[in-house]
């Protein structure tokens, strides 16, 4: 069996859903092109007047060219009936039941008016417009999405620049959502969500049913019995042709991220409250929450499993992850319809937020006075009220860390395991920690001091650094396997991203400091358009454009025209964050359990609230 003949294939819709198990594979139609979903009829037959039937036809010639087959329902969540999942169970020779969702027309979404109304767009602004809308990836005659990159320079090497990555169309998405145009987000949203349903296999070997693609690409295949007919589908990939074959973990959680912002800012909020989006929530909580052996509420994740998508020694509970999860359970609370066949969920879901937090703000966070602390560990402690209760070696403070920490200020480490704390700074973490009010108020404002008092490392000719610093000599060797794209200061090794201007954006926004957000813009403005938009820049303070990097890159595009718009209406971020949750700190199941195993977070969580 090899990874490709193994998946199953369906032709969908936004309103047909077929739902499929992680059972046989069911040969359908089109076997010249086996891997390749969904499908969309053939160019050459479509007209308007008639693509309402012909998506219908096109269904039926799908199910019909299907061998017969049973249909059995399984609950996705301990036996709740109203999500059950309808798929084939093979050689039993009934028809096939369809689940049939008619949403009806999409509502008519108040556009928003332009948010930069009223003032006069900079010829970088208009530049940036006229280049993200060059890059939207239409798919049956929608638009469905952006590509990574479009650069003429690369164009014979694009490798996976010319897909629709999730992480990188959210950024788009925002800048789209702002300016009133939600069609293009919708259609992502949905056609992903489709993706969801198909089963990946490699090597002989399927994982969840809930995990995301990291992005997906329109492919345009002639009819095996016309050579004048051809048809769209979309190509997903979910690791399985992906450089080290990584499983995207950080999609799923910016999927829910994403169709929580376009609920607020479009108002479409039945989108949310469609069987089938609901039914894409829970299978993705259902990954996230699964029971395993950690004893710890973080993410056990593997290394290159989000941005940072190459080995950097970021492998066991990275601080992005951790920060995106926190955010999508944020969202997931607010979205998931309450009913009967909820409440475990819902439960599940607060008990896992307020454990969480405690964790990243008790055992993430360094400042000065933490720093002198470990300094000061004593190991080798066996109690329930050690100190030390990662069993830390003092020796592990790296030289670089002793005189770089500022005397007020901190940030949130970017790994904690047993025997081991990652001291790097990694921004995104940071940042969407803010967002999302993983951290407390104290901390977050001890975050911006930090990147203040730190501009030079960490903005410096162009914002911002991915991480800091960069790993060097035989830590470069060691950790990234002598990785020659990740040589110290380029890429991921310390490379500087002006994508991540918008979450820096939002972060300050919602701190109340705008103007640090303003500094960067003005910082980048200055060359992003000269240099063509590149992906990244390299050296320590961001001089150079990154050797590898593409150029006319959509998440830089995106991110610095986000970054403009939420300056220029700042009341915006709020329906993109998270405010502190102080129900999280008010009670929880430790209250019920009087031993020296319980350690309770609501103390230390609630007292670094600011009143």
């Amino acid at each position: 069996m090899n990874a490709t003949s193994s998946m199953r294939i369906a032709t969908m819709r936004p309103c047909f859903r077929f739902l499929f198990s992680s059972g046989q594979a069911v040969a359908i139609a089109f076997p010249k092109y086996p891997f390749l979903f969904p499908k969309c009829p053939p160019t050459d037959l479509i007209s308007s007047a008639s693509a309402s039937r012909r998506r219908e036809a096109a269904l039926v010639r799908a199910v019909a060219g299907a061998r017969p087959m049973g249909t059995s329902a399984e609950a996705i969540i301990g036996g709740e009936k109203a999500f059950d999942r309808i798929y084939e169970q093979g050689l039993a020779g009934k028809p096939i039941l369809i689940e049939r969702v008619e949403p009806g027309p999409a509502p008519e979404v108040e556009k928003k008016e332009e948010v930069a109304s009223g003032r006069h767009e900079t010829e970088e602004e208009k530049e940036a417009w006229r280049l993200l809308k060059k890059s939207v990836v239409s798919y049956c005659g929608n638009p469905v999405g952006t590509v990574a990159a479009d650069d003429p320079v690369n164009g014979g090497q694009m490798l996976n620049y010319d897909q629709v990555f999730i992480r990188d169309f959210v950024p788009s998405a925002l800048a789209f959502l702002l300016k009133g145009e939600t069609e293009i987000v919708r259609n992502f949203l949905l056609h992903t969500l489709q993706l969801q349903s198909w089963e990946k296999t490699v090597d002989c070997y399927s994982p969840g049913q809930g995990l995301m693609p990291a992005s997906f690409k329109v492919r345009t295949l002639p009819l095996s019995d016309d050579k004048e007919a051809y048809e769209e589908v979309l190509d997903p990939d979910f690791g399985e042709s992906a450089i080290g074959r990584v499983a995207p973990v950080d999609s799923g959680l910016w999927w829910i991220i994403l169709l929580r912002a376009y609920g607020k800012i479009s108002g479409d909020y039945a989108l949310q409250e469609r069987v089938d989006v609901q039914t894409g929530i829970r299978l993705i909580l259902n990954l996230c929450l699964t029971d395993g052996f950690d004893m710890f509420p973080t993410l056990l994740v593997t290394d290159g499993s989000c941005m940072i998508d190459r080995r950097m020694g970021i492998h066991g509970h990275p601080l992005e992850i951790q920060s995106l999860f926190y955010s999508a359970l944020r969202c997931s609370r607010e979205m998931i319809t309450p009913n009967e066949g909820s409440k475990k969920l819902i439960h599940a879901i607060n008990n896992r937020l307020s454990a969480l937090s405690f964790h990243i703000r008790e055992y993430y966070w360094v400042d000065m006075k933490k720093i002198n602390e470990i300094y000061r560990y004593k190991t080798e402690e066996y109690s329930y009220d050690a100190a030390n209760k990662f069993n830390i070696y003092p020796e592990q403070i790296p030289s670089w860390l002793v005189n770089w920490i500022p005397d007020k200020g901190g940030y949130l480490i970017g790994n904690v395991q047993p025997a081991h704390m990652d001291f790097r700074f990694f921004l995104l973490g940071n940042l969407w920690a803010i967002t999302s009010s993983l951290t407390t108020p104290w901390q977050a404002e001890g975050i911006l001091n930090l990147i203040e008092d730190k501009w030079d490392d960490l903005v410096g000719n162009m914002p911002l650094k991915i991480c800091y610093p960069a790993l060097e000599i035989d830590e470069w060797r060691i950790i990234t396997g002598c990785d020659p794209k990740n040589t110290p200061w380029s890429y991921h090794n310390g490379g500087s991203w002006p994508t991540l201007l918008w979450q820096f954006t939002l972060a300050c926004i919602k701190m109340g400091r705008p103007e640090l957000a303003r500094k960067a813009v003005t910082v980048a403005e200055k060359r992003l358009s000269k240099d063509k938009w590149p992906e990244y820049y390299d050296t320590r303070t961001g001089r150079f454009i990154g050797k590898q990097s593409r150029l006319f890159q959509t998440w830089t595009i995106a991110g610095y025209l986000t970054s403009k718009m939420l300056l220029e209406k700042p009341e915006l971020a709020s329906i993109l964050t998270c405010e502190e949750d102080l129900e999280l700190l008010e009670g929880c199941s430790c209250s019920l359990k009087k031993n020296a195993r319980t350690r309770c977070s609501r103390p230390a969580a609630k007292s670094q609230i600011l009143i």
